[in-house]
C-alpha cells in the first residue's frame, strides 16, 4: 500500500511516520474540529515536527492549527533524565506521534494545540509493548543503522534493537547490507530484558530447505559475493542461503556474479557452486534493495516465509543434517 500500512494491518500503535499520510490522520490534523475530536477520544495521531526551540519544545506543523509538544512531554524518560534531549532535537523534520491534551490562546490572538508525545508512548508501552512475549512476530520500521545492528521503531518512537547476527543466517558486514533507514520490516521478539527489546529477522526468512527449494541443480542464477577465502568464494543466493564456489581469480566481496549450481546437498546443508562471471555491484546495491533509475534505493521488503503469529522453535537445518542451527523462544 502506498501509505506504508501494508505490514501493520489493524495494529493500533505504529512506528512514527506510518500514520502520517493516511486519509484519517490527514482529516484529524486538518482542522480544529478534527483535533478537538482527537482530544476527546485520546487518539494517537501524527504530524511533522518543524522546529525544536531553545527550550526544547517541539513545534509541530499541522494544516488545522499550530501545535506544540512541551519539553517534558517530548518523550518517555525526559522528565526522569533517562532520555537525552537529542531524542527531541533529532525529530525535527520527521513525523512524531502524539495525543492532543488541550488548546491554548497565544498573545497574538491565535490558538494552538498542546500535544503530548510522552502520553502516546506511555499508552503504546502499557497497552502494546508490555504485552509482547518472546517469539511474537511484530512489524517495525528501521530508524538507524550501526555496525552492531539496526535500531527499529516498534511503536510511537519506542526503540528495539535487531543485532547484526539476527538479521539473516548468511553473514553480513553491516546492517546496510540488508536495510535502509525507513524500511518496514518484520521481526521476532527475541529478548525482553529490563525494558530493552531485541528483535530477530532470520527466523522469518525461511529454513535452509525452504530457500534451497527455490533453486535447482544445473541452473545459472545471480548471486552476491560475500567473502573470498583461500579455499573458495562464499556466494549468497538469498539472505538465508549461501554456498561455496570454487576459487576464482578477481572475485571480490560485493560483486554480483553469475552462479552455476553444481549440486544441492541437504544432508550436508551445502551448495556447490561455480562462478561463471562477475560484475561490480550497482552503487548502493544491497541484497533485498533495488535501484530505480537515478532516484536512489527504494524500499523492498524482504521475502518472509512467515508474517504473523508467534514462533516457539525454529529449526533452520534440514532434518537429516548433522549440523543443527535453531532458535528457541519458549
Amino acid at each position: 500500500m502506498d501509505n506504508g500500512m501494508g505490514v501493520y494491518g489493524k495494529q493500533e500503535y505504529l512506528p512514527e511516520g506510518v500514520l502520517l499520510d493516511t486519509p484519517e490522520n490527514r482529516r484529524i490534523i486538518g482542522s480544529w474540529d478534527g483535533l478537538a475530536e482527537a482530544a476527546l477520544d485520546g487518539r494517537v495521531v501524527e504530524a511533522r515536527a518543524e522546529l525544536c526551540d531553545s527550550g526544547h519544545n517541539l513545534h509541530v506543523d499541522m494544516p488545522g492549527m499550530a501545535g506544540v509538544i512541551p519539553y517534558l512531554e517530548g518523550a518517555l524518560g525526559i522528565e526522569e533524565g533517562i532520555t537525552r534531549d537529542i531524542a527531541l532535537i533529532s525529530r525535527v523534520g520527521k513525523p512524531v506521534s502524539f495525543t492532543v491534551t488541550g488548546f491554548e490562546d497565544l498573545p497574538d490572538g491565535s490558538r494552538r494545540a498542546v500535544l503530548s508525545r510522552r502520553e502516546a508512548q506511555r499508552r503504546c508501552k502499557v497497552l502494546y509493548i508490555n504485552r509482547l512475549r518472546r517469539g511474537d512476530i511484530i512489524p517495525a520500521r528501521i530508524t538507524r543503522l550501526e555496525t552492531f545492528g539496526a535500531f527499529c521503531d516498534i511503536g510511537c518512537g519506542l526503540p528495539a534493537l535487531m543485532p547484526i547476527a539476527s538479521i539473516s543466517v548468511s553473514r553480513i558486514s553491516h546492517p546496510s547490507d540488508r536495510f535502509i533507514t525507513g524500511m518496514d520490516v518484520l521481526g521476532v521478539v527475541s529478548s525482553l530484558e529490563d525494558g530493552r527489546i531485541c528483535l530477530s529477522q532470520r527466523e522469518l526468512l525461511g529454513t535452509w530447505e525452504e530457500n534451497a527449494a527455490l533453486f535447482s541443480a544445473g541452473e545459472t542464477v545471480t548471486g552476491l559475493v560475500r567473502s573470498v577465502e583461500p579455499y573458495g568464494v562464499f556466494v549468497e543466493l538469498t539472505p538465508n542461503l549461501a554456498g561455496l564456489a570454487e576459487p576464482r581469480e578477481g572475485a571480490a566481496a560485493g560483486q554480483l556474479a553469475g552462479i552455476y549450481i553444481k549440486s544441492i546437498l541437504p544432508e550436508k546443508m551445502k551448495l556447490k557452486l561455480v562462478i561463471i562471471d562477475t560484475v561490480p555491484a550497482l552503487t548502493g546495491y544491497r541484497s533485498g534493495i533495488h535501484r530505480c533509475g537515478d532516484i536512489g534505493p527504494v524500499r523492498s521488503r524482504p521475502r518472509y516465509f512467515q508474517t504473523s503469529g508467534r514462533i516457539d522453535r525454529w529449526l533452520y537445518s534440514p532434518p537429516d543434517c548433522g549440523k543443527c542451527i535453531e532458535s528457541v523462544f519458549i
